[in-house]
């Protein structure tokens, strides 16, 4: 049966298990089907290794049946081998496994009554329907576990062992009878998917705290046009994609969490999606805070491969700019290594998809998310299109003036370079050196601003060594770490993700990737040698990057227009100031001659 198991797995999903795991299916889903015979419950369907929707997690079996009354009923069941295991530090969601080396497990009481909630958060066919958790530890007896047993307080989260395998078939005779869950089976694999009406209650009141912001001019307009597409796609039975253009601190975010939490309001069903990890966590941490259910309505662009068609009456793209050719990676199921377009995907899911970004961040090969190519794409389908130029910064500071010199000191708009005028609101200097960058940002630091330093992908990226970051960002004798690479602390370096907003970012250097989507009040931008002066004119140096996102097949053309894109990202992240350093003599006396 293992073997089955594994190869649908690695067909269906691109998961090649693992012995463990596949021993752990050997051991466990013969004595749940036992049990199950036993009850007299023999045609209760078993359905394994259940992947929750818009998710990679999966649930160990979900129990598919009928009810009492006749209606659907399911059961979630977490299956663990384990024969002993005690509480963590009378932590009552923590507990140490005798046999499972690597520290505290998530109790599995806890674990269990999570995936029932997301699945009610989700999954529609379960509205109104009978849905219980299991966690079942049949190797165990209760002397073995006895810190567990106390902590189970919900019919999600059930608790049972070896020594309460009778009451376990008790408890499996109470939820089903003994008709077919065939039925139950098909209607559970083949519901839509969309947010309940609760978890858009929920968010509502999560997003009601962020509000601390006031939509003006085109802002507003982009939010009204969005929910007048909304009334006129349900009205019409039909559908309208909205496009918002604008560049940083122009309000997109603001304008997205502001519909999403309108829409909610009214009932309507809507989900926000990014191509980013690192704001998609920031946005779960910031606007969930507390609360893992609101977390769950922000998601990735690749969540929707197999998404009902309209299932959705907003679908809102933030940083539409990093939409890529195709949802695939190596774990997309064979079955949906179809080459659909992503942004098929994103437009086919909702009524009403709003694509909010700006052209001048697509900073990778793949990134396709232009305001030209999502307008012909949608127009392709026979969709009208809703466009708003947010052609103005509004938030704290943001200087449309700077943002006008840094297109044009790139090359991304007029004739080039120009001096800098100044801004009464917005400081830009060259620092001479990056120590006095550092030192530079450190005192508005120490004046309670936030600051940050960030460099092109020029230098190599080491992984931690002895639980320290390698210094790897060395100009003369100054040194420091590129942020964390992945999504958990070392030492007081916050994670990847929350490198731009939690404290402790500023001791290392960031990069494109962490540094998108986020403002800080000051930003210290070190330019390398991939993108220098010669002539007057920035000149892209294909040899000097670092950044494995660029193969031999990316064009010189390409390389040209991305590399600028990305100091476009890094050189507009401050609200109140930018300083620059340039590690090319010929560009960095450049600077010194246009900022003065």
């Amino acid at each position: 049966m293992s073997e089955r198991i594994a190869e649908h797995l690695r067909v269906a999903m691109r998961v090649n298990p693992g012995e463990s795991e596949r021993r752990s299916w050997d051991r466990s889903l013969p004595v749940l089907a036992r049990d199950l015979v036993d009850a007299g419950l023999g045609q209760v369907e078993m359905l394994v290794e259940y992947q929750l929707p818009l998710t990679s997690k999966r649930a160990d079996v979900v129990l598919a049946g009928v009810d009492h009354d006749g209606n659907d009923a399911y059961v979630v069941v977490e299956l663990k081998q384990w024969s002993r295991a005690e509480s963590y530090e009378d932590d009552e969601e923590l507990v140490l496994v005798e046999s499972m080396p690597g520290g505290p497990k998530l109790h599995p009481s806890r674990q269990v009554g999570q995936y029932c909630e997301y699945l009610r958060d989700f999954v529609a066919a379960l509205d109104g329907r009978q849905l219980g958790g299991v966690a079942y530890l049949h190797n165990a007896e209760d002397g073995d576990v006895l810190d567990l047993l106390g902590q189970v307080t919900s019919e999600e989260g059930r608790l049972f062992t070896k020594t309460r395998r009778g009451a376990f078939q008790e408890y499996l005779k109470t939820r089903f009878s003994e008709a077919p869950g065939a039925g139950a089976g098909d209607r559970l694999l083949e519901s839509a998917i969309r947010p309940s009406k609760q978890l858009m209650r929920l968010g509502a009141e999560e997003i009601k705290k962020q509000e601390q912001f006031v939509l003006l001019d085109e802002q507003r307009l982009a939010y009204d046009l969005v929910m007048h597409a909304v009334k006129a796609a349900h009205q019409a039975d039909s559908k309208r994609v909205v496009l918002v253009t604008g560049g940083p601190g122009s309000g997109k975010s603001v304008i997205a969490l502001s519909v999403l939490g309108e829409l909610f309001r009214q009932g309507r069903t809507a989900l926000h999606a990014t191509g980013s990890s690192a704001f998609t966590t920031t946005l779960r941490n910031h606007v969930g805070k507390g609360t893992k259910r609101v977390k769950d309505l922000f998601k990735y662009f690749n969540s929707f491969m197999a998404a009902e068609k309209n299932s959705l009456d907003v679908l809102i793209c933030d940083e539409a700019h990093r939409i890529r050719e195709t949802s695939v990676n190596r774990y997309t199921k064979a079955a949906l290594r179809t080459g659909r377009p992503q942004i098929d995907e994103l437009i086919a899911v909702a009524r009403v998809p709003v694509f909010l970004l700006d052209e001048n961040q697509v900073v990778r090969p793949g990134e396709l998310g232009s305001p030209a190519e999502i307008r012909a794409y949608a127009e392709g389908q026979g969709f009208t299109v809703h466009e708003v130029s947010l052609d103005a910064q509004f938030r704290c500071g943001g200087s449309a003036a700077y943002e006008d010199w840094v297109l044009r000191l790139l090359g991304l708009r007029g004739d080039g370079p120009v001096p800098w005028q100044g801004d009464d609101h917005f400081r830009v200097e060259v620092a001479e050196s990056p120590g006095a960058m550092e030192k530079r940002l450190q005192g508005e630091l120490d004046s309670e601003y936030s600051a940050r330093m960030t460099a092109g992908y020029c230098w190599r990226w080491s992984d931690p060594v002895d639980g320290e970051l390698v210094p790897d960002v060395r100009i003369g004798g100054w040194e420091r770490p590129w942020n964390v690479k992945g999504d958990r602390a070392v030492g007081m370096a916050p994670p990847s993700p929350m490198w731009a907003t939690a404290p402790g970012g500023f001791g290392q250097v960031g990069c494109v990737y962490t540094a998108q989507g986020f403002e800080y009040d000051w930003n210290g931008v070190i330019l390398g040698p991939d993108l220098v002066i010669r002539g007057g004119r920035f000149t892209a140096v294909r040899e000097a990057t670092k950044d494995p996102a660029f193969k031999k097949t990316t064009s010189p053309q390409e390389y040209d227009r991305l590399i600028r894109h990305t100091y476009k990202v890094l050189l507009t992240r401050g609200m109140m100031g930018t300083v620059l350093y340039s590690t090319d003599e010929e560009t960095q006396g450049f600077l010194d001659g246009l900022v003065g």
